[in-house]
């Protein structure tokens, strides 16, 4: 299995400004059920922003590459979570979301080129939070759950990457402050109460 290297790791906790707080952790192992269900869910949408970010880019050949391949990774991905929710026995359903994507989409701005530079950096958030949750989560996991989420590091430290690139080159300015703004809104959401629990939301009232 190839898994994710510490260095990679590393640039991932550097650049989300707070880890997972114990209490999300703790409230995660009462409710496996909800978690996987949450988790097929944003693998599926995942898939979908980047299709959505292929047709707002016709034009720029790296745009499609990376999220043609990231659109693919997402929907094994999905095929995955979906086949180990079969296997525990659970019913796949679409949860209410938590708030935690809108509160990021509400700061993007309307208009070009700061829109494809926003929704570029949020994205990077969403999967840099993925990959750290992940990372979070093995260790306390059964064994199936913990191999299946150590595997998908790997995919998900690069895609973080890969929308941070894609943003930096079409931002049309430096983009360190935009970084930091979303960076707070992510943080607050992940370390403020919360009171619905989902894969990427705060801490459990």
């Amino acid at each position: 299995m190839e898994l994710v290297n510490q260095s990679d790791l590393d640039a991932l906790f550097d650049f989300l400004l707070c880890r997972t707080p114990q209490a999300w952790i703790e409230e995660a192992l009462k409710h496996e059920e909800i978690l996987l269900q949450n988790h097929c869910y944003l693998e599926q949408c995942a898939a979908r922003n980047a299709l959505q970010l292929m047709f707002r880019c016709p034009d720029k050949t790296d745009v499609l590459s990376k999220m043609s391949k990231l659109a693919r990774e997402e929907l094994r991905h999905f095929e995955k979570v979906h086949a180990l929710l079969t296997k525990r026995g659970y019913a796949y359903k679409i949860l209410k979301p938590s708030r935690y994507a809108g509160l990021l989409n509400a700061e993007i701005r309307k208009r070009e080129p700061g829109q494809l530079t926003d929704s570029l950096i949020v994205g990077a958030y969403i999967e840099a939070r993925s990959c750290e949750r992940f990372a979070s989560l093995a260790p306390h996991m059964d064994e199936e759950i913990a191999a299946f989420f150590s595997s998908l590091l790997k995919s998900e430290a690069r895609h973080f990457k890969d929308y941070l690139t894609l943003a930096a080159k079409y931002a049309g300015e430096p983009i360190v402050a935009r970084v930091a703004f979303f960076g707070e809104i992510e943080r607050s959401a992940i370390e403020s109460p919360d009171g619905l629990f989902r894969f990427h939301s705060g801490v459990p009232e």
